[in-house]
């Protein structure tokens, strides 16, 4: 009699969601749960923290977008002039055709895309490192918000490399080449110059990222000095993509400063783990 009341009363106990351990009383009428599952507890916490992180990436990355579109209807003000602009290195938009209907448009859009691109890009960084914030140190979070203007400069830096270096140096042998009069298209032609433009831009990045990977001691200058070889595959991989065209001069002409700037990397990561290198010694 007592061990049917007692194996009822544990069935009921494992219905409820209690452990197994119980105090009985001398009447064994009454019985107290000592601990709830607490392995249940910890999946349960443990599956809110992943969908806490969830939403917060959601949310961060939904404020990177309107920003972006911001920052993209603001260039629609100057978008006119930067074509103007963007069109001297080939001698003006009188050298260039247009054939297609919403050809003109379509440029019209890129060009204000990259412009509010540059315009968002502080308040973009920012959303994207203040998710990964919570989890680093005061030092650490020093350093990531040191770089988020200087990421503005630098990617800046690299559109006007793009544009006063290698385009002069560029446009005058791909036109001319064969000796045959081209007039390029306004499609065509925007498309080469964005591309390199963004691609230079981000690649300019390389040096600051690779310092700040440094200082958060993820990398360091011998570990980059030995995979250049990696690198120089990676780097010819960009090129392919970046260039509109297939051909091995537009490729050369975007490795060769990729891979100077993946040479500076190198020297930054140095730089950032010098002083380390010191205290060591």
């Amino acid at each position: 009699m007592w061990s049917g009341r007692s194996s009822g009363i544990s069935k009921g106990i494992r219905k409820k969601g209690y452990n197994q351990a119980v105090i009985l009383k001398s009447t064994g009428l009454e019985v107290f749960p000592l601990m709830i599952e607490e392995q249940e507890q910890e999946q349960i916490q443990e599956s809110m923290s992943i969908w806490d992180h969830l939403n917060e990436l959601r949310s961060r990355l939904f404020k990177a977008v309107i920003g972006l579109m911001v920052a993209t209807a603001i260039s629609f003000i100057i978008s006119q002039q930067l074509v103007t602009w963007m069109a001297v290195p080939i001698g003006g938009l009188q050298n260039l055709v247009s054939i297609e209907v919403t050809e003109n448009i379509g440029v019209f859009m890129r060009v204000s895309l990259l412009a509010g691109f540059i315009l968002s890009l502080p308040f973009i960084l920012y959303q994207i490192l203040a998710f990964i914030m919570p989890g680093l140190t005061d030092v650490e979070r020093r350093w990531l918000l040191i770089s988020i203007p200087l990421a503005s400069v630098f990617f800046v830096a690299g559109v006007a490399f793009a544009y006063y270096v290698m385009l002069p140096a560029a446009l005058p042998f791909l036109v001319s080449f064969l000796g045959v009069r081209t007039t390029p298209r306004l499609s065509n032609y925007f498309d080469f110059t964005l591309n390199l433009m963004f691609w230079i831009g981000l690649s300019f990045e390389l040096p600051l990222v690779i310092f700040i990977l440094a200082k958060l001691k993820i990398v360091n200058a011998k570990m980059l000095a030995h995979q250049w070889r990696i690198a120089l595959v990676v780097i010819a991989v960009i090129a392919a993509v970046a260039t509109p065209t297939p051909d091995p001069i537009n490729m050369s002409i975007l490795m060769a400063p990729l891979f100077a700037l993946y040479a500076l990397s190198i020297f930054f990561a140095f730089i950032a783990r010098r002083g380390e290198s010191k205290d060591q010694g």
